[in-house]
């Protein structure tokens, strides 16, 4: 049965023409400044835009008012596939890893999708939460995955060509600054498209989606496969950028803090996902220098402060004002 929505739950399809222009804009001059950025801050900003984009995925899940605490598992299985293709398939090319690892994920996502997407609130987390520390347990026990140590890869290439020593780092920035650019577009066409917008009706009323011809479980397990997606790509740039992967990847710690992104983003605005990514690994760098024994009491509480001041998140900042 086709879908029939009323108009106000239509994506119009068009009006992202000055959005790609400000994205373009916006990536050219990031890409620009990690010329002149120091290695350490490069670094930290290919991590936020890494984790941002598993936090994306999040975001996109709670826009249908569910919260997975399991994207380690996203970020764990797209950052072994790059590192197995790697080691033991000889691909080397930066661009393809992030692929696959977004692939592998999305892969690994299917098969739990239908089955998740019968449940809300704290069963979907809890569920989720399950999946991703049997991901840990089972990644703690295989040999030939590097067991609880995990295993190092080499230096990427970028469309065939080596990386000079001086510029691994920087070409890496680029890239995490050109993906995240483009995923970002992406989640925000779909996000204004009739189906993105069905999501938001899903949040809403379950019920009244269905009598509108939609179709609930069909909107939320592509949701939850697209977040797979996102969280692989992420997971196989924090790995090239590292040059390890192990299983702490799939802990229900580093779950919370792609949670905790979310969260102080709100689900508004997928800009405000990257700021938020990077607002955590700032306060976590320094508050691990000047607090190293209670930088996760400085985490809790900005969050609470956010919380308090922006219980819309930072998106609300600009989001709020577009819609008044």
């Amino acid at each position: 049965m086709p879908t029939v929505l009323p108009v106000s739950l239509r994506g119009s399809g068009t009006g992202h023409g000055r959005l790609v222009l400000i994205a373009v804009v916006t990536c050219t001059v990031l890409s620009l400044a990690g010329l002149l950025m120091p290695r350490w801050l490069s670094f930290l900003l290919t991590m936020a835009a890494a984790n941002g984009l598993v936090s994306l995925g999040i975001v996109g899940l709670m826009r249908g008012g569910v919260v997975p605490f399991g994207q380690g598992m996203m970020l764990a299985a797209g950052g072994y596939a790059a590192a197995l293709a790697y080691n033991h398939l000889g691909f080397t090319d930066a661009l393809g890893m992030a692929l696959i690892g977004g692939v592998a994920a999305a892969l690994v996502a299917a098969p739990f999708a239908p089955l998740l997407s019968r449940y809300r609130g704290i069963f979907f987390a809890m569920l989720t939460l399950a999946l991703s520390m049997v991901t840990y347990g089972l990644l703690m026990k295989l040999d030939f995955l590097g067991g609880s140590d995990g295993f190092n890869m080499g230096r990427p290439t970028l469309f065939g060509q080596q990386l000079p020593d001086g510029r691994v780092v920087y070409t890496l920035y680029v890239l995490a600054m050109v993906l995240a650019t483009v995923m970002a577009l992406l989640a925000r066409i779909f996000f204004d498209s009739t189906r993105g917008l069905v999501t938001l009706a899903v949040k809403e009323n379950e019920l009244r989606v269905e009598y509108l011809g939609g179709s609930v479980r069909q909107a939320m397990t592509i949701n939850f496969i697209l977040a797979g997606f996102c969280g692989g790509i992420g997971g196989a740039l924090a790995v090239m950028a590292l040059g390890h992967i192990e299983p702490n990847f799939s802990f229900w710690t580093t779950s919370g803090e792609f949670v905790f992104v979310a969260i102080l983003a709100g689900w508004q605005s997928v800009a405000a996902v990257f700021v938020a990514s990077t607002l955590l690994e700032v306060v976590r760098s320094f508050s691990g220098a000047y607090f190293p024994n209670t930088w996760q009491l400085v985490l809790g509480i900005f969050l609470l402060l956010v919380i308090r001041f922006l219980p819309g998140g930072i998106g609300s900042l600009w989001m709020g004002k577009k819609r008044k």
